[in-house]
């Protein structure tokens, strides 16, 4: 598997398996099974993102995308999704290393996606490795959120990789934990 920064080449097949694994393309079940994405994000977005150096994806070697992952200035960002600027919001009342996180230089997490036939092979791992590794010099944590009831992506961010909550906020009706992982500063 290589891990590597997106070219806009690979936006169309971006934007396909952004598009299957998206809140409203699964069933309830499949959500609570495998966890979901939200946000708009179609190919001229991921061309953008992709040119702008915020996107890293995985691939196996061969042509095919199994994985991607945004890493974004969140403050930057032209037309944030609601849950974005509902963490901007929360920023003073959430905390990091006994810092309000408004005093934090941190990089938005996320979203993060895996192809299912490459699921427990290693490629969120090495997505969220890589992420560290792109953040440092940049940033002191990278921070992400997670929707109430994605089930999966807690246990992949908090229990598997160690991220920590911060607190939540709720933006129309819908609840979000904001969690933290700390950036390596290079040596």
């Amino acid at each position: 598997m290589r891990f590597r920064y997106a070219t806009e080449a690979d936006a169309p097949a971006l934007a396909l398996l952004f598009a299957a694994n998206h809140h409203d393309a699964l069933t309830e079940e499949q959500r609570a099974a495998q966890g979901f994405v939200q946000g708009a994000f179609g190919v001229d977005t991921l061309r953008g993102m992709a040119r702008g150096g915020e996107l890293l994806v995985a691939d196996d070697g061969q042509g095919r995308v199994a994985g991607l992952l945004a890493l974004s200035v969140a403050e930057d960002m032209a037309d944030p999704p609601a849950a974005v600027l509902g963490l901007l919001r929360a920023q003073d009342s959430l905390s990091w290393h006994g810092r309000p996180l408004g005093e934090v230089r941190w990089l938005l997490y996320g979203p993060v996606v895996v192809d299912a036939a490459f699921r427990g092979h290693g490629v969120a791992r090495g997505l969220f490795a890589k992420a560290v590794a792109a953040a440092a010099g940049r940033a002191e944590a990278l921070v992400a959120f997670i929707e109430a009831g994605n089930l999966p992506s807690w246990r992949v961010h908090v229990d598997a990789f160690g991220m920590t909550p911060l607190g939540e906020y709720t933006v129309a009706g819908r609840t979000y934990t904001a969690v933290a992982t700390p950036v390596q500063v290079p040596v």
